[in-house]
């Protein structure tokens, strides 16, 4: 500590790039301080350090996370405390980002994060980013000072220390996420893909805000889908049960429908206390599919559901640089179901209109011969029972898929009801004439090797939020991918991608599938330096982004 004090005053009013001699190793008073990379000058991106505290001094117990669930959710409340400490000690010491401290923590889902960790002993890492103070370009030895010897060590004891954290807080983190992954390690032996728990909240504060809405309808489950489930921490917990096989959420406008769709989207991740969504959880497998007009698509076998184009476009090996709203959506679903998903999620607000269902009077006007689609309304059922995957559909405006519903559950001012009887009357009592368009049942799902990338190097990975992102010159579009929700995944996302450039040629889904599994047992170390802005990414939303990237060049295993 003091070795880094003498420097500071050393080095006090030279040019900025004095500061590199800080990188390296300091001992403070039960932490130590690593300067990992100086910033080049004020205005560049902040300077990286770690802390790690061993575990005699931080002193969590051994409970707090003898498994990864627990440790997941003490790691989130650490992050998330660490991070409420950063703004509160970042003020301006100068130029540019001089006096900036920066923690990436937790937003409203609890993922595995880089930001913190916690090893096998209880020996604690925290990584942040910090400002170095200038004066235009001239260090500021005092206020480098303030900010690495005074504020970072009143941070780490804050933070850090079992003995200062708010205990009660930091269990209901690590309870909390215990709780919900053995709710999801459940759904597939109570026969279930959801499940949402009574008092939930689900609506969100705004479209922008993600925190839960102040004025919300508690959730009620309909008693014909309620059932009890007994958790390790919450005990006994009754919700509503969606069952595998295909469900219809119907209603009016404005009822919940979507609200709901989207609180089973990002059921697939856990959230943290408060959140209102707790207990809402979604297989792991759960895919949303969204039509996506424009998207690049390369090799996918989409003649499932398209077949017969016009100048007989191949669509077992279908590639466009620019794809309609049905290719688009035919496309999103047979890539989903390539990697793995075992439920799909369709809203038909944001679906198209040909892709979902093509009724009795345009069969009559357009003969099948002319109409290259088959809708999904004619692949869903077999989705079910020759693949097993599972389809949740929010349906107001088509009243044919109450025929192939096993579920129909209706949003009535937010309150579900299940009317799946009540469905099956209004199927008898008002017949559909129109026919059924699959040419041929479903064969099984192809997969693709992957021959390259295509991408030219050099490759400097650039994050745009949650909504894409840049290798090189080559922008990737991620902003109909809505199971992404931080910018720190789609970081991972991109390294992943890069570290998957020496596997080409093979298969996509192994590619990808082994990504994950690597994340899953190594953490984020195998991807390279590991710094403090990285949060696990599945393999669904790694398959995305490759198959959005348009220099890509995949053909179907034959």
């Amino acid at each position: 500590m003091e070795r880094l004090r003498k420097i500071l005053w050393r080095i006090d009013g030279r040019g900025y790039g004095a500061y590199r001699e800080l990188s390296g190793r300091y001992r403070f008073p039960g932490f130590e301080l690593l300067v990992d990379r100086v910033q080049a000058d004020p205005f560049a991106p902040p300077s990286r350090v770690r802390v790690q505290v061993p575990p005699e001094v931080a002193r969590f117990p051994a409970s707090a996370y003898a498994n990864p669930s627990r440790r997941v959710g003490l790691e989130n409340y650490l992050a998330d405390r660490l991070s409420r400490l950063a703004r509160r000690f970042s003020e301006r010491r100068g130029s540019g980002k001089s006096g900036l401290i920066q923690v990436h923590g937790p937003g409203q889902e609890i993922l595995p994060r880089s930001a913190v960790t916690v090893g096998s002993q209880g020996e604690i890492t925290a990584r942040l980013f910090v400002g170095l103070p200038a004066a235009g370009r001239r260090v500021l030895a005092r206020e480098a000072w303030e900010l690495l010897g005074e504020a970072l060590p009143q941070m780490v004891k804050e933070a850090l220390l079992f003995a200062r954290v708010d205990q009660e807080e930091l269990w209901r983190f690590v309870e909390v996420n215990e709780d919900a992954d053995f709710l999801r390690a459940k759904l597939s032996e109570l026969g279930l893909v959801a499940f949402v728990a009574q008092g939930a909240v689900l609506p969100r504060a705004s479209g922008v805000d993600p925190r839960p809405a102040k004025e919300a309808v508690p959730f009620e489950p309909p008693p014909e889908l309620t059932l009890e489930v007994e958790l390790p921490h919450r005990g006994r917990v009754r919700g509503m049960g969606i069952p595998k096989g295909v469900t219809l959420i119907v209603g009016g406008g404005f009822h919940g429908k979507s609200t709901l769709l989207r609180a089973l989207e990002l059921g697939v991740y856990n959230h943290r206390p408060g959140d209102g969504r707790e207990l809402v959880v979604s297989c792991y497998e759960t895919v949303k599919i969204r039509a996506e007009d424009g998207r690049a698509v390369t090799g996918v076998d989409i003649s499932p559901f398209i077949t017969n184009l016009p100048f007989g476009k191949d669509t077992r090996e279908f590639e466009t640089p620019c794809a309609s709203g049905s290719t688009s959506q035919a496309a999103n679903i047979m890539e989903a179901l390539e990697v793995g998903a075992r439920v799909l999620l369709l809203d038909e607000d944001t679906s198209a209109t040909n892709f979902m269902i093509r009724d009795a009077r345009m069969q009559a006007l357009v003969s099948k011969d002319k109409e290259p689609i088959t809708p999904f309304l004619d692949r869903v059922r077999e989705l079910y029972e020759r693949l097993g995957v599972s389809t949740v559909l929010v349906m107001g405006g088509s009243g044919d898929y109450l025929e192939v519903a096993d579920t129909v559950i209706a949003m009535d001012h937010y309150r579900p009801q299940e009317v799946t009887a009540r469905a099956r009357e209004v199927v008898k009592a008002y017949p559909s004439r129109r026919q059924p368009e699959a040419p041929e049942p479903l064969q099984g799902i192809p997969r693709r090797r992957v021959l390259s990338d295509g991408l030219q190097s050099p490759l400097k990975l650039k994050v745009h939020g949650v909504d894409g992102l840049s290798l090189g010159r080559e922008s990737i579009d991620l902003s109909a991918v809505e199971q992404l929700v931080s910018a720190d995944q789609v970081r991972t996302l991109g390294l992943i991608l890069l570290a998957l450039r020496d596997r080409w040629p093979c298969s996509l889904a192994e590619a990808v599938l082994e990504a994950e599994r690597r994340l899953l047992s190594q953490g984020f170390g195998w991807l390279g330096e590991e710094k403090g802005d990285l949060a696990f990414v599945r393999r669904f939303e790694v398959a995305a982004a490759l198959n959005r990237l348009r220099t890509l060049k995949a053909r179907p295993e034959r």
